[in-house]
């Protein structure tokens, strides 16, 4: 196949849904750990063409919904000072911290940008010398390799007023993580083939042997999942537990040496806080003391709000101390969704609090967020056209 739409095509789809139900013979529970596997999961209706024996459980799949909200509080300290102008990818600017959001720092005066790329914030700082330029790096290992380019080329070319705001996180400790839970519900894995095609497959065989848990990389296409789970299940029917790459038309075994190597010349593996699962040792990326000049937390102490609020999302107001309806802590389930332990819809706020206008947590907000997802394609009364 070469095309898009021929991974899509209900005439091949067809054929891997029967495979799987003939495949399996007792209950499964399968976990995709990639935003980007989840909507096509939930836009392509997948999981409701599966057998009963398969469940498919949601996993920590996007970055952005992780980052946690002490994280999002310093982008939000930065983002607020005169001096600096603050770079992000877009779907960045509505994630809520514990005050308010950088959309809300840009309505009240502050230098917010939307970039597509960290070389575009660099460029802007290379044009913009007497202004401080800091993008905020956010992702798996799959955006590493520019963000690393982008600060080993501002060292390189002397640019001072260059930094970033640093929020990378790995895949398999996350993995590592779910697995040595008590209440474990996770049978098999569908690995995130984008994160593959930068790390290879190495990182897995570990997991999948200390835990006897089958781990195949997948793609993103319903072609792609439905074969990923197809490989998943045969393994746990036969009872092996290994690694295999279904998405072996963009992932190598060894990956993407050249990249590899950017990402261990500029950064280092550090501990790292997820948002709704929490710390895990050596899950995150942090740039190396040779490029600390351009790390954004080192050169800004918090400024520290003597009143921090919480934002009134309703009105767009700042919400008193002691709001009695705090906006999410006691009301976003959105940890237990990144961890698979329940689905969108089974939050109280899903849908009716919590929307993408008024999200309560990062996973209404994301592109690649389950809670957005299930929004845009589940609800009983779907936007016009989003079928």
């Amino acid at each position: 196949m070469r095309f898009v739409d021929e991974y899509r095509d209900a005439r091949r789809v067809g054929p891997y849904v029967e495979a799987i139900r003939r495949a399996v013979s007792r209950p499964w529970s399968i976990m995709e750990v990639c935003g980007g596997q989840t909507h096509a999961i939930v836009r392509f209706g997948l999981d409701e063409l599966l057998p009963p024996e398969i469940s498919l459980l949601h996993g920590p799949g996007c970055p952005v919904c992780v980052t946690p909200i002490e994280l999002i509080d310093r982008a939000l300290d930065i983002a607020s000072r005169r001096e600096v102008t603050f770079c992000s990818f877009g779907d960045m600017l509505r994630v809520p911290g514990s005050r308010d959001d950088l959309f809300a720092v840009k309505s009240r005066g502050g230098d917010v940008r939307v970039v597509y790329s960290p070389l575009d914030a660099l460029a802007l700082a290379e044009r913009l010398p007497e202004r401080e330029v800091v993008f905020f790096a956010v992702g798996f290992e799959t955006t590493a390799p520019a963000n690393a380019m982008a600060v080993f080329e501002a060292r390189r070319r002397g640019v001072r007023n260059f930094s970033l705001l640093v929020s990378h996180v790995l895949v398999p400790p996350a993995m590592e993580v779910i697995l040595r839970a008590p209440d474990r519900r996770v049978d098999g894995f569908l690995a995130a083939g984008h994160v593959c095609t930068v790390m290879g497959v190495d990182d897995y065989r570990p997991l999948a042997a200390e835990h006897r848990v089958p781990i195949v990389v997948t793609g993103f296409e319903p072609v792609d999942i439905l074969q990923g789970i197809l490989l998943c299940a045969r393994q746990l029917e036969e009872g092996r537990a290994e690694v295999e790459n279904q998405y072996a038309r963009s992932v190598r075994e060894a990956g993407n040496e050249a990249a590899q190597r950017m990402i261990r010349e500029v950064f280092e593996v550090v501990p790292r806080t997820w948002r709704g699962i929490g710390p895990i040792a050596r899950s995150g990326l942090g740039l190396r003391a040779p490029y600390a000049d351009h790390d954004a937390e080192r050169r800004w102490a918090p400024s520290g709000d003597p009143e921090p609020r919480m934002v009134d999302r309703g009105s767009g107001r700042r919400a008193p101390p002691g709001d009695p309806e705090p906006r999410m802590l006691d009301t976003c389930k959105s940890g237990l969704v990144l961890q698979g332990i329940i689905k969108p819809p089974d939050c109280p706020a899903f849908g009716t609090r919590c929307t993408p206008e008024t999200p309560l947590g990062a996973t209404m907000v994301s592109a690649e967020g389950a809670c957005a997802a299930y929004y845009r394609y589940r609800r009983a009364d779907p936007p016009c056209g989003s079928r």
